[in-house]
């Protein structure tokens, strides 16, 4: 009996509402990445072999989450400085180590290559750059109240620990996933207690500045300013995203085609596995269009509310332990999981430019899948443990 009840124990300190969500995902990425495999005129290789390769990923990120699962908060914290170290170490081995290959057709000096496998160690930074930004903000509000002096230092501390790896990621030329961090950053800020007076008048700038880049963008003379922080194949990228139709570049045609692929599912779509519109990358950065041409437009929102529901779950379970280290962590893992799914999904209907960045728990590799799911193992331990902190001053760890 005893037995019994401490294998029920355990079941119930698990947040199933996290669990089955990703669960529901990560099934229907098989299937999308099965599909792709099918159908790809690229020789990717049998379809069998791609979904056991990504299902390799799938129960090595399981382990990763069951690990990290059993920290708790004050080791969370405890260890934030070191897992942070360790990513900006991999992101500078990464610029003499890099891919020569995908570096020559990307441009980004932004994935390692193993062997037969590619590993992109910036994915394994984010959630290691959350946890540290969550021990920056929660210290600081521990020692200093909240004045209007006291936020920008905070903000300052904030954007002291970001510069390092803004830094590398230039000298990677990975821009989309810079994009990725500054939607952490902007998503901690508003839940760190920061004043308004500061927050809103510096998303305003924020919003100003990423309008007037676009203006300059459709201008000679504002191509060759912007030519200092930004590569052709990204300027490459907004003409197909300005006029995906008529681009004669590789990112217009890819991403013309997927607008074909999913607009030709219509609203229940063709048919388990049937596809007749051949998308380029369709594996990984395209997959959404696998989901709207094989299940239509009630899948693809399907999918959707499948997204929304995980984040309304981890929002839920932020606020039921009522911890504050923790509510800065899971704001991260939400912004970073968020962004994803906004942006690749945006540049799969034309709605945002294209960027490379992976749909969560769906796209085929592994790295992406990892740190994903390192974010889920931080969301999960938050009810594993469950210790019971005031939600705004919570222990001093």
């Amino acid at each position: 009996m005893v037995k019994v009840e401490n294998k029920t124990s355990l079941i119930d300190r698990i947040a199933w509402n996290i669990v089955i969500p990703v669960v529901l995902l990560a099934l229907i990425g098989l299937y999308a990445i099965y599909v792709a495999y099918a159908n790809d005129t690229s020789n990717l290789g049998s379809p069998v072999k791609g979904v056991l390769m990504q299902a390799a990923w799938y129960l090595i990120s399981i382990g990763i989450v069951a690990f990290v699962m059993q920290f708790d908060a004050e080791q969370l914290y405890k260890i934030a400085p070191y897992v942070f170290g360790l990513g900006i170490f991999l992101l500078i081995a990464v610029l003499f180590l890099y891919n020569r290959q995908v570096a020559a057709t990307t441009g980004a000096k932004s994935w390692f290559k193993l062997g037969p496998l590619t590993f992109q160690p910036s994915e394994i930074m984010k959630p290691a750059f959350i946890l540290m930004l969550a021990r920056v903000v929660h210290k600081h509000n521990q020692q200093f109240a909240h004045t209007l002096r006291n936020d920008w230092i905070l903000i300052g501390k904030i954007f002291l620990w970001l510069l390092p790896v803004a830094i590398l990621l230039k000298l990677q030329n990975d821009f989309g996933t810079m994009l990725v961090f500054f939607a952490i950053v902007g998503g901690v800020i508003l839940v760190s207690g920061i004043t308004w007076k500061i927050i809103i008048p510096a998303f305003s700038i924020v919003a100003v500045l990423a309008t007037g880049v676009i203006i300059l963008v459709t201008t000679t003379a504002g191509r060759q300013l912007l030519s200092h922080f930004f590569q052709a194949y990204q300027f490459a990228r907004i003409d197909s995203w300005l006029s995906p139709s008529t681009g004669t570049s590789d990112s217009a045609y890819q991403l013309w085609q997927s607008m074909q692929a999913i607009g030709s599912g219509q609203i229940f779509g063709n048919g388990f596995g049937k596809i007749s519109v051949y998308v380029p990358v369709r594996g990984s950065d395209m997959i959404y269009s696998v989901i709207g041409e094989t299940f239509g437009f009630v899948g693809s929102v399907a999918v959707i509310l499948i997204y929304l529901y995980l984040i309304i779950q981890m929002v839920k379970i932020t606020f039921d332990t009522r911890n504050a280290f923790y509510s800065y962590i899971s704001t991260g893992v939400i912004m970073m999981i968020l962004f994803h799914v906004f942006e690749n999904i945006g540049m799969s209907i034309d709605l945002l430019p294209l960027t490379g960045i992976p749909l969560p728990f769906i796209s085929q590799g592994g790295s992406a899948l990892i740190g994903n799911m390192i974010g889920i193992g931080m969301i999960l331990s938050m009810k594993f443990h469950n210790k019971d902190y005031m939600f705004s001053t919570a222990g001093d760890f």
